[in-house]
């Protein structure tokens, strides 16, 4: 069978089965088992694929169909056009956590200064690592409750030859900082902001999510609660704190931090947003977070 037989094949097996991009997954699929990349399956659509390989891809085609993450079935998740690997011990980078990577460049457009950034609850590592490459004089530091997750984003660290600039941390939230970590320029957070009553309606693949990866089990907003409580004792002056939210919105502010602005995507979609600390005069300008 060439490989547009069997693409042609599988998209319709994986359609069948409720897959809501069954061409893409069979592509990412096959390209995993004949280690290749998708531009040479195309330009190779007339090619046999062997028997051996099309047993291989037979297995991953039923892991799919019983709707397990592509992600998880290849171990790799591309996040700002870099690869990062992944295990069901962590959240699978989304494109909507670009958006928090696209704050810190508005903030922050001098790319060579020695930035002190933290990404609380790092998971894959996605978001440090993005930093540390995106910042070459930066240094990160980097926290998760679980160190499981701290282990795949060490390994994606070294993957992109940044791990001499992270640190990390196992611990709850900022609890596991240590005095000398800080002050930071801004902290990042994609927190766990699924409502409980949200949980109910996501799509079978989540179920193989880490679950408290994505919800707090009550309204979504508690974790986003605590890091606008207490993120002005670990921001300088002129620092800012940026979140990742869904539909669960944003929590008015508390303690110091103030809203700045809210992160939407094209589509008009809450997608986050900045919290500054207020200027000398009182006033949130905002002016003090462009560096």
């Amino acid at each position: 069978m060439t490989i547009r037989e069997l693409l042609r094949s599988v998209s319709l097996t994986l359609q069948q089965a409720g897959c809501g991009t069954p061409r893409l997954d069979a592509e990412l699929l096959l390209a995993k088992v004949l280690e290749c990349d998708r531009t040479w399956l195309i330009a190779h659509v007339d090619a046999d694929v062997p028997a051996d390989a099309g047993k291989a891809y037979k297995v991953l085609v039923e892991r799919r169909c019983r709707r397990e993450p592509v992600a998880y079935i290849t171990g790799e998740k591309e996040f700002w056009s870099r690869p990062f690997l992944v295990t069901p011990k962590v959240l699978i980078p989304r494109p909507e956590t670009e958006h928090l990577i696209e704050a810190v460049i508005k903030y922050f457009p001098h790319t060579d200064r020695p930035y002190r950034f933290c990404d609380i609850g790092t998971g894959s590592g996605c978001i440090a690592v993005t930093l540390a490459c995106e910042y070459p004089a930066a240094e990160i530091i980097a926290t998760d409750v679980t160190g499981g997750a701290l282990a795949i984003a060490r390994k994606n660290s070294v993957r992109h030859h940044v791990a001499s600039r992270i640190r990390f941390h196992e611990g709850d939230m900022y609890a596991s900082l240590q005095a000398d970590d800080g002050p930071f320029d801004a902290i990042l957070c994609n927190p766990p902001y699924v409502s409980e009553n949200e949980m109910k309606a996501l799509a079978p693949e989540l179920g193989y999510e880490p679950r408290c990866a994505l919800t707090d089990e009550a309204d979504g907003l508690t974790y986003l609660r605590q890091l606008i409580a207490e993120s002005s004792h670990w921001l300088n002056a002129d620092g800012c704190l940026i979140v990742e939210t869904g539909c669960c919105g944003l929590p008015a502010p508390a303690g110091t931090l103030r809203l700045h602005q809210e992160i939407h995507d094209l589509a008009g979609h809450l997608r986050g947003g900045v919290y500054t600390l207020p200027d000398e005069s009182g006033a949130d300008s905002g002016q003090h977070v462009q560096k």
